[in-house]
């Protein structure tokens, strides 16, 4: 299943075009801000496709019947970069418990890319619901390495993945590695650069959130 945020107007466009805007960028805080909506505009569309309990709930005036999660997720996020809109999820999925994971390109002197992943830590995710968000999708081999991380050590229940950012290429990888997957995605962007960052895009996350890193 794919979400395309992009083939339906409504006000979360508006947070990606600010996101891509070169000038709006200057402003980190802006920049950390419209990811976070982003973030949140995903896990309400997100809770939508959630089991529910009807329970009922005492007013000052009566009784009403309600709902509540029949089980909260688990939010799962690849620092740095991932974290506005992991902080979004949370302000919506506000019981939710949370996994990190620390995962970074490592360039040979040849030109070839490898993703090392270096930490994680999570609760225990077995027969769990896991949202993992990361703003940008472009090879996609970060966002499998770190799945297939915690479906290796945990039996999850369903996984679903939102990005501001995909590429095609990226998206690919994704469904033949992940087929299982629900996808969450704010745009789909066609090429990519020899370094694998997504074009037009918006460039680096991380560092428009957090400040160029050495």
């Amino acid at each position: 299943m794919i979400f395309d945020l992009s083939k339906t107007s409504s006000i979360a466009n508006v947070f990606i075009a600010e996101l891509r805007d070169e000038n709006i960028q200057k402003d980190a805080m802006r920049f950390r801000t419209n990811m976070e909506r982003l973030g949140e505009f995903f896990a309400l569309e997100i809770s939508k496709t959630l089991e529910y309990s009807a329970t009922e709930t005492q007013t000052p005036l009566g009784v009403a019947q309600t709902v509540r999660l029949a089980e909260q997720p688990v939010l799962a996020t690849i620092t740095r970069a991932g974290i506005p809109m992991h902080h979004g999820m949370l302000r919506i999925f506000d019981r939710a418990e949370c996994a990190f994971l620390a995962a970074y390109r490592k360039v040979h002197k040849s030109g070839s890319l490898e993703i090392a992943l270096e930490y994680v830590s999570s609760p225990d995710l077995t027969g769990k619901t896991v949202i993992m968000a990361d703003p940008m999708l472009a090879t996609g081999m970060s966002m499998v390495l770190c799945c297939k991380e915690l479906m290796g050590r945990y039996k999850i229940k369903e996984l679903h993945i939102a990005c501001a950012i995909a590429s095609t290429e990226g998206l690919r990888h994704l469904r033949a590695n992940l087929p299982k997957a629900k996808l969450w995605l704010g745009a789909i962007d066609e090429e990519m650069t020899s370094k694998s960052y997504i074009v037009p895009g918006l460039g680096d996350a991380g560092d428009l959130a957090y400040g160029t890193k050495i």
